[in-house]
């Protein structure tokens, strides 16, 4: 009797161990800025990450697109975070529009938690990052 339970008890944790360590390296979902004014949703995009913006606390156009057809379009749908491929356990790497500024980088994403995720933009060696919160 102790052996058979003990035997169920070690199959669910190796079972709750293998589902913990599929999510951790999860970053799809719906992410928030730490600053609060976007959230975005990342997605799979074929083997890799994408990120589109669905909700600014206020909603304007892409102004600073270096491409003039774009600077009329609404910042709400589009894609932030372009083709992040898997780059180690936890982490991704790719480019990543800024539509502050109007141009796209070298990106780094790291799945910090299960509800926290480091994106970077580099230019270089210099990198400014900011973590995210998910949502959903």
């Amino acid at each position: 009797m102790k052996a058979a339970l003990l035997r169920v008890s070690l199959a669910a944790s190796l079972s709750f161990g293998m589902a913990a360590s599929a999510f951790a390296a999860d970053a799809t979902g719906t992410w928030l800025r730490a600053n609060g004014t976007a959230k975005i949703k990342i997605s799979k995009c074929g083997g890799n990450l994408c990120g589109n913006i669905i909700w600014l606390k206020e909603p304007r156009k892409d102004t600073k697109n270096p491409d003039p057809k774009l600077r009329s379009r609404n910042l709400i749908g589009s894609r932030t975070i372009l083709g992040m491929k898997p780059n180690g356990k936890d982490s991704w790497k790719g480019k990543v529009y800024n539509a502050e500024d109007g141009k796209t980088y070298s990106g780094n994403m790291e799945l910090v938690s299960n509800n926290k995720l480091k994106l970077e933009g580099c230019v270089l060696i210099f990198c400014k990052g900011d973590t995210w919160s998910r949502t959903k």
